[in-house]
């Protein structure tokens, strides 16, 4: 992991394409904003978490709906 200390208004680029920028520090919370052509999805990291429980969540149900249906 690469870790950066940045001050309000600089940018971090990742690749061409994905631009980072703190918009506002303020205590410890901070703003950013980022800037990614629309094909590349841009997902806060607890929604993500959220998501991938969900989906196992779905898939465990399905499994053991299909046990119940060949038994």
């Amino acid at each position: 992991m690469l870790v950066l200390s940045r001050k309000a208004g600089e940018t971090i680029w990742i690749g061409e394409d994905v631009e980072i920028v703190i918009s506002e520090v303020k205590g410890e919370q901070v703003k950013v904003g980022i800037r990614a052509p629309r094909n590349i999805d841009v997902i806060r990291g607890e929604l993500r978490q959220d998501i991938s429980e969900s989906n196992t969540e779905a898939v465990i149900k399905n499994i053991d709906i299909f046990k119940n249906k060949k038994d």
